[in-house]
């Protein structure tokens, strides 16, 4: 799926949850400790950076949006790294200090380049700390565009059904990413984003692809919500939206390094392009390319604008127009790993006339791609016409062999043709396809 990046820097994100500091000691390793049976990490440097939220408000600053967050941190050093740190790369911060609780530290010990040990520093927030919450979000709510809220289940949003409420009822969509297993304390959300071990855990265990959509979606419509986003991992992500059918995309990562904070990404990038107008699949879309460039780094990382126009690069715009047998296949392949659904039209198509032009609207609607398969001999004008039309991408010239290798190759998600020409596909060509369906032909 392919679309221009939207300009983020009048898009207002406000982020509220649960924010940590992410410590991380570098140093070399040469020797087993003579106390017990451990490497001896002489540190080198003490690098901080934010996580949880923060990393989360981070992460929609890098892409050029106005970002502030909201949570709680203690009156320690810690909270006062994690707040200038943010407000050092751009982040406004709204933070509620507390003087009887610390500010959730995660700290990793990283030798070359691996992490050997991570400790944590933290309590539970008690319900008069996240109480501090409420208000605090209330006093920021003005002239945002979309709200994230970012659980990691430390009780900084132990009432997030009044902050839900409280954004929907001022129309500011809410993103949410959801921890534990009691989902409806989300309800009324627009969209939540549970990762598959924790969409699991709510729904039981998802051995295929249907079940995992049926399930999900019984879930979304229980949650009244506009959609559910689950990310897979290296399965990609699926997103339930409601109205529309279930939307797949294929992981957009080239090297998975540390997934540490990929989630906060995709909540991040998801947040901004619903901000910035995009439709929920585009959102998820440029959500999931930020995901795919953040695995590649080590640690809690962020996604650029300068990064995902690289990436946009790699998987350039498709052409479009008249494609030989391999190249159709190919392009393809291309289009369905970009995470747009194929649909194939199979000809002859007869005249190009108004009942034509119809019968071609109505394929391109069942897919974000219609390719059109004519047979050779098919005059080179009418194919040269065909493949201008708006509704085409594009169109290839087969006899019935090389036809039916594309189709067991390319696996459409809706293979279209009349009854006669379906009738007579082998029977492997017919299973290769999604869905099929049986159309009038123009004389």
């Amino acid at each position: 799926m392919h679309f221009p990046l939207p300009d983020f820097s009048a898009c207002r994100v406000l982020v509220c949850g649960d924010v940590m500091l992410d410590r991380y000691w570098h140093g070399a390793t040469a020797r087993i400790s003579p106390e017990a049976p451990v490497p001896v990490v002489q540190v080198k440097n003490d690098e901080v950076r934010a996580g949880g939220a923060g990393n989360v408000a981070l992460n929609a600053a890098s892409l050029g949006a106005q970002a502030r967050v909201i949570g709680l941190i203690g009156e320690d050093e810690a909270g006062r790294l994690l707040e200038e740190s943010l407000l050092a790369q751009g982040v406004e911060c709204a933070f509620e200090r507390l003087s009887d609780a610390p500010t959730i530290t995660k700290l990793r010990i990283i030798s070359r380049h691996q992490q050997l040990i991570r400790l944590d520093f933290e309590e539970p927030f008690d319900a008069c700390h996240a109480a501090r919450i409420g208000a605090a979000l209330a006093a920021h709510l003005d002239g945002v565009d979309v709200l994230v809220l970012s659980d990691y289940a430390k009780g900084t949003l132990a009432d997030v059904p009044a902050l839900i409420a409280a954004a929907r009822a001022r129309g500011i969509p809410v993103v949410v990413d959801p921890k534990g297993t009691d989902f409806s304390r989300y309800r009324g959300a627009t969209v939540v984003k549970p990762n598959l071990s924790e969409f699991e855990a709510v729904v039981g265990p998802c051995p295929d692809e249907a079940t995992l959509i049926a399930r999900g979606e019984a879930l979304r419509a229980e949650l009244d919500l506009e959609a559910l986003l689950v990310t897979r991992g290296e399965q990609g992500v699926t997103l339930l939206q409601k109205g529309q059918p279930a939307h797949h995309q294929p992981t957009r990562a080239r090297d998975v390094f540390d997934v540490t904070g990929a989630g906060d990404t995709v909540s991040a990038a998801l947040g901004c392009g619903i901000a910035a107008g995009l439709g929920l699949r585009e959102a998820t879309a440029l959500a999931n390319l930020a995901a795919g460039v953040v695995v590649g780094k080590l640690g809690t990382a962020t996604a650029s604008l300068d990064e995902l126009c690289e990436a946009m690069n790699v998987h350039a715009p498709l052409a479009r127009g008249l494609l030989n047998a391999d190249a159709a296949a190919s392009t393809c392949q291309r289009a369905r790993a970009a995470g747009e659904r194929i649909a194939v039209l199979l000809g002859p198509l007869g005249p190009l006339d108004a009942a034509s032009l119809a019968l071609l609207d109505q394929a391109s609607q069942m897919g974000d791609r219609l390719l059109v398969i004519e047979p050779v001999g098919t005059p080179p004008d009418a194919t040269t016409i065909l493949a201008a039309l708006r509704p085409v991408d594009w169109v290839v010239l087969a006899d019935d062999a090389t036809r039916d290798r594309i189709l067991v190759q390319i696996r459409p998600d809706m293979l279209l043709g009349s009854a006669a020409v379906l009738a007579r596909l082998p029977v492997e060509v017919c299973a290769a396809a999604v869905g099929l369906h049986s159309v009038v032909l123009p004389d």
